[in-house]
């Protein structure tokens, strides 16, 4: 049975569409290709970023918003995974470049509401968003990282860091085909700073990830399930799809209170 067109996917959708669609809000779904411990693969952030953006989208689009989810951002900030084979790195300075190129065509277009669903915790858009606003005053940007949209304590016994419990449980949901049994992974033991401010979280740096954990990955997924990660992810899908249409409705010369 041939699979319908989504038309709130810009990858999958056609002129014929988009040229007669009022889009209101666009949504980049940006991750990163990495090592995800040794049962998970390379595009773990890609596959969870790009889900959880045409998801949301899904239900935001039935409930007659119009957001438009262009193509997934495949690469993230991973200065710190340098030494691990084939972690692609893209720097921040080139993010900003990518981002700027993008709302300058969104601000062409007079779609002024713009969406980062990000899935890659090296990734940190705030301080580029700052400084496109000057560039681009109409055009309302912001960003929110997919899993921290609603508590994930409530769905895992311990979340983790990277390729845990929590990441581990999603991508077991979304693409089982491409985890290794869970026997495969490593223990997954990272090690801490030893520095009082960095251990307590007030002071922030980067980690040289070879040195903090020898299969790359930071927490346990032992206790993972494809059951966890398809309760969590719809949760999340839902407020972020709830996110999208409040934000559709939105006046934006309107937005405080």
């Amino acid at each position: 049975m041939k699979k319908a067109i989504r038309p709130y996917v810009l990858a999958e959708t056609n002129w014929k569409q988009v040229k007669n669609e009022n889009y209101s809000t666009a949504v980049l779904p940006w991750g990163a290709t990495e090592a995800h411990n040794y049962h998970l693969p390379y595009a773990t952030d890609n596959i969870l970023a790009e889900e959880s953006a045409i998801q949301a989208a899904e239900i935001a689009w039935k409930n007659k918003a119009r957001p438009i989810v262009l193509p997934t951002i495949p690469f993230g900030v991973n200065t710190g995974q340098i030494d691990v084979k084939l972690c692609m790195n893209m720097n921040p300075s080139t993010q900003y470049a990518v981002l700027k190129d993008i709302v300058q065509v969104l601000d062409h277009h007079k779609i002024q509401k713009f969406v980062i669903i990000n899935a890659h915790g090296g990734n940190n858009f705030k301080q580029m968003i700052r400084e496109l606003s000057l560039d681009f005053p109409k055009v309302f940007i912001c960003t929110l990282n997919w899993w921290q949209a609603t508590n994930a304590n409530e769905f895992f016994q311990e979340p983790g860091d990277h390729a845990g419990e929590l990441e581990t449980s999603a991508v077991m949901h979304l693409k089982p085909e491409l985890c290794l049994p869970l026997e495969e992974a490593g223990e997954a033991q990272a090690k801490s700073f030893k520095l009082k401010g960095l251990k307590e979280g007030w002071v922030s740096t980067q980690r040289e990830w070879t040195k903090v954990t020898e299969d790359t990955g930071v927490g346990n997924p032992k206790a993972a399930s494809a059951e966890k990660g398809e309760r969590f992810f719809r949760k999340t899908t839902e407020i972020i799809a709830g996110f999208l249409q409040e934000l559709h409705e939105a006046d934006l010369e309107d937005l405080y209170e």
